[in-house]
């Protein structure tokens, strides 16, 4: 490979960089115009981006108006976001593999599942407050039933997929029915069961915040809600900042922890 071509990619990830901070500054720079310059619509309603900037920084260091710093939000929402995302891929992903490998089973557990999957994860809410009051536990279910279901999915997906010539092969050598599931449907199932915990750590993400607005006393989607009601927009608006950052932040992890488990092989 020439050197030329060596450096393509990276002329290409350099512009890439360049064309997204400049659409950044883009975009604040017309924010601000709007409501600094021609002042088209009241502060209360929408502040200027310098406002938003200044109150997420002094977010860090004040408790006020809620009672609780960035940090402490965004460690409750990582805390809450985590624990039940690694309950719902702990179930979700055995449990979509079984139903794709073993048909009998799948037909056991397929109706339950095709009951459920169409709720989303707001609607347990209620019924996790009632089970497990408002606390950690109660919000931790909410996204574990939202992660459990793209992570079924896509491991049954996956695993469904797996090519009959390598099963003959697995069967031509004398594998047994379980070291072809983990041998060979497993692996080959690996790209799609990624892409299905990136899917449910999305879903998670959103579902967290949906849960805190009706059921926390910490986190993000709470600092959200009770700047709502006291009307402080500048808070609103450093707290959405936030949670698109740190939803973007894990999705960039795990997207990395795909690429050490998926050596020379193309992402999905």
């Amino acid at each position: 490979m020439s050197k030329n071509e060596n450096k393509g990619p990276k002329k290409k990830s350099k512009k890439y960089i360049l064309i997204s901070i400049a659409s950044v500054f883009l975009f604040l720079f017309i924010w601000w115009l709007y409501t600094d310059v021609f002042k088209a619509v009241p502060a209360n309603a929408l502040p200027s981006p310098i406002k938003v900037i200044s109150t997420f920084f002094i977010k860090f260091v004040e408790t006020k108006p809620e009672g609780a710093t960035m940090l402490q939000h965004i460690f409750s929402s990582l805390q809450t976001t985590l624990t039940g995302y690694a309950i719902g891929v702990a179930v979700g992903v055995p449990l979509g593999i079984c139903m794709g490998w073993f048909d009998k089973f799948d037909m056991f557990v397929r109706p339950i599942f095709d009951l459920l999957r169409p709720i989303p994860g707001i609607a347990w809410i209620p019924v996790m407050i009632v089970f497990f009051g408002i606390g950690l536990m109660s919000k931790a279910m909410v996204i574990f039933m939202t992660a459990l279901i793209a992570c079924v999915v896509n491991s049954y997906s996956g695993t469904k997929q797996t090519l009959n010539v390598h099963l003959w092969v697995g069967r031509t050598f004398g594998a047994s029915n379980l070291e072809m599931l983990f041998r060979i449907a497993i692996p080959s199932a690996m790209p799609l069961i990624l892409t299905g915990l990136r899917v449910a750590l999305a879903a998670s993400w959103s579902a967290l915040v949906a849960a805190e607005l009706l059921a926390s006393n910490r986190g993000l989607g709470f600092m959200i809600q009770q700047c709502r009601v006291i009307g402080r927009p500048d808070v609103i608006i450093a707290g959405m900042i936030t949670i698109g950052g740190v939803g973007a932040l894990l999705t960039y992890l795990l997207k990395l922890l795909e690429k050490l488990l998926l050596k020379g092989r193309k992402n999905i």
